[in-house]
């Protein structure tokens, strides 16, 4: 991560809690805790917040900043299952979630200063969520994810 952090990189960061793979819930939130600092992108869920912060509303804006925050974040996804956006019928919602944030990202690598600009970052949310809309229409995450084409055919559609 240094490396990469001192080579420019963006750092992206999903928490994924797995408190099975942990030895402990106190290792888990300090294992997760170790390399919070170093992202400038975190995916976190209500859940994983409520874990991290102790407290029981993870909508409470005040408590997440002061506990959650560092200086060098540039963008918190915060996921409650599910973001409106692009209307479909879903088969499977295995993968919506990193499929939205893969979107995210795909534009952040080629704008990398899109989140300074709310236009920019509208339009980047958008894809993000034909991607996530286009994952839950196919049986599997991985085989589902599209291809950007598919994402940018769905939104002249909606």
């Amino acid at each position: 991560m240094a490396i990469a952090k001192k080579s420019g990189s963006i750092l992206s960061y999903d928490v994924n809690l797995r408190l099975p793979l942990w030895p402990s819930e106190d290792a888990a939130r300090e294992g997760i805790m170790s390399v919070w600092d170093q992202a400038d992108v975190i995916k976190v869920s209500e859940d994983e917040i409520t874990f991290l912060t102790g407290v029981d509303n993870p909508n409470d804006d005040n408590v997440v900043l002061k506990k959650l925050f560092h200086p060098n974040l540039k963008l918190f996804l915060k996921f409650k299952g599910r973001v409106p956006g692009v209307k479909v019928k879903p088969i499977d919602t295995t993968g919506a979630g990193d499929a939205f944030v893969s979107g995210i990202l795909s534009v952040l690598v080629s704008d990398i200063n899109l989140y300074e600009d709310e236009k920019r970052l509208r339009e980047a949310l958008n894809f993000a969520n034909a991607c996530g809309a286009l994952v839950v229409t196919k049986k599997g995450a991985i085989p589902a994810m599209p291809t950007k084409e598919e994402v940018h055919q769905i939104l002249k559609q909606d």
